[in-house]
């Protein structure tokens, strides 16, 4: 799935839970030091943030395929290789980082084995791959399931992002596996993020951002109030917090 909302609607969308993921996903992965790595789907630079402030700009990488997202990124982070590009054809040489992570990425590849074989193939042996996704099969991060339950009652035949690739639980860890990566291991990470209000909530889902924005402005102007009354019923008057569980893996690359 391409991005074309602007950086700015992605980072109110998604941007106030991915400040509490990435680091997360990061003390994950083991980044420190002075390590060199990269961020694979980078988007505005949430996890990028983190990386660099952990090991610095010059030793960081990364990559996204949405040119206003590598704009943002870059602005940013003037001193990382932040380039355009896909996961699955990445365009640094083998054996480039100590570290490939991909940060809610692995479900928009378009081939994400070949993307996960990608981040194999551009770690050092010994290197860590990384990926997390959330947990939408399971309802674990609760702003999509939330609009996605309230979509289901406007028409029921509704899957959402249930069938995108990750969001299961060990779904990644078997992904890693199948791109040659030893010493598996998976869990969970946590995150959330707070709300001033219900509109704070809903108006993010107006601007067209990924799966929900789309469906969204795929429907009749009926449709949308109906979700949106569905929504506003199932969440807390005044300010509130959502929390949020993500599907995480981590693999070695073989010597």
């Amino acid at each position: 799935m391409e991005f074309t909302s602007a950086a700015e609607s992605y980072d109110r969308y998604m941007g106030r839970y991915t400040r509490r993921l990435a680091p997360a996903l990061a003390d994950a992965a083991g980044v420190g030091g002075a390590m060199r790595v990269v961020d694979v789907g980078c988007g505005r630079g949430g996890l990028t943030d983190v990386l660099a402030e952990r090991v610095g700009e010059a030793h960081v990488a990364a990559i996204d395929p949405a040119p206003q997202f590598v704009a943002a990124c870059r602005g940013r982070h003037p001193g990382a290789d932040v380039r355009e590009g896909v996961a699955e054809d990445l365009p640094w040489p083998g054996a480039s980082f100590d570290a490939a992570l991909a940060c809610l990425v692995i479900a928009f590849m378009r081939d994400p084995r070949r993307g996960l074989r990608e981040m194999a193939r551009v770690t050092r042996p010994g290197g860590t791959v990384a990926a997390c996704m959330w947990d939408l099969a399971e309802g674990g991060m609760t702003m999509l399931a939330t609009f996605w339950a309230a979509a289901r009652e406007v028409d029921p035949g509704v899957r959402g992002e249930r069938g995108f690739v990750g969001v299961v639980r060990g779904e990644i860890a078997g992904l890693l596996r199948d791109a040659g990566l030893g010493d598996v291991e998976d869990g969970e990470l946590q995150a959330s993020a707070g709300y001033a209000d219900f509109d704070d909530f809903w108006v993010p889902f107006t601007l067209a951002v990924g799966p929900t924005g789309t469906f969204l402005a795929s429907r009749s102007g009926e449709d949308r109030e109906r979700i949106r009354a569905a929504c506003r019923d199932a969440l807390p008057r005044g300010p509130f917090t959502l929390t949020a569980r993500a599907w995480f893996a981590r693999g070695t690359v073989p010597a």
